[in-house]
């Protein structure tokens, strides 16, 4: 929606508005989303900073599940992603959710949830999977995308609302801000945070068993030049050599996945 009215004109691109200028002056009802359009979403975004997690909880799973399809860019998806990154220091969203009720299942903290939003939507638009669309659709693909090439855009604004965050005092808030720092930090302007980034890194592969994190992570430093090999442990080769088996298993089919282990 390159000529489309909701977008916000911002003079300085690494800021993001505040949030409830982008609710306001966001033609949400023109935007395409895989159900149709983005006609409810103010609605959904807004109750996301409900005092209530219960309320905030429904509406973050309501807001997301309108933009989150197949691993598609939508024209909704920059919107969203702007507001989100805009939301996650508002006091609603930063201090709540990190305790349960007794008697009630914990839910996951919504700054976790929104961070992992973001991460999954960077990796989805990230380098390789540009490559991928370059090799399938040629080198026009990125122009032709528009939606895809917004988000990239937006990348360093997301990268300083999620930055804070790679401190903070909760294990779970630091690891999902770094494994959504990872993708963003592949714009060139950004290429001095990588440093910082492995730091970060090193950390979480002392620290965590979560198999996605450690793969995410690990990619990253190998892809940025570092030797991990004092890092990885025997899980770590195991899922190594995994994905290595199903790269071969890919690579003797026709046509072969979409995309590269893991999924």
């Amino acid at each position: 929606m390159t000529n489309s009215p909701s977008r916000i004109e911002n003079p300085r691109p690494h800021e993001l508005p505040h949030c409830q200028a982008l609710l306001d002056g966001t033609d949400w009802a023109s935007l395409a989303t895989p159900r149709g359009t983005g006609e409810s979403l103010p609605t959904a975004l807004a109750r996301m900073l409900s005092p209530d997690p219960a309320v905030r909880s429904a509406a973050t799973d309501d807001a997301l599940r309108e933009v989150t399809h197949q691993n598609t860019i939508y024209e909704a998806t920059v919107p969203v992603a702007r507001y989100i990154a805009a939301i996650l220091h508002h006091p609603a969203i930063e201090a709540g959710g990190f305790g349960h009720d007794a008697g009630m299942p914990p839910r996951r903290p919504t700054l976790v949830r929104l961070l992992e939003w973001l991460s999954a939507t960077a990796y989805d638009a990230d380098d390789e999977c540009v490559a991928i669309g370059e090799r399938h659709f040629g080198k026009e693909f990125l122009n032709e995308y528009e939606e895809m090439r917004a988000f990239r855009d937006l990348r360093p604004a997301i990268f300083c609302a999620v930055h804070p965050f790679l401190g903070h005092d909760n294990a779970e808030v630091r690891d999902a801000a770094l494994v959504a720092a990872i993708p963003l930090a592949e714009h060139p302007v950004l290429a001095t945070h990588r440093a910082e980034l492995v730091g970060h890194a090193r950390h979480l592969l002392a620290t965590s068993t979560d198999r996605y994190n450690r793969d995410r992570v690990l990619n990253a430093m190998k892809a940025w030049g570092h030797d991990t090999s004092d890092l990885e442990n025997a899980a770590d080769i195991a899922a190594h050599e995994r994905y290595t088996g199903l790269r071969a298993e890919r690579d003797s089919w026709t046509g072969g996945y979409c995309e590269d282990p893991p999924f």
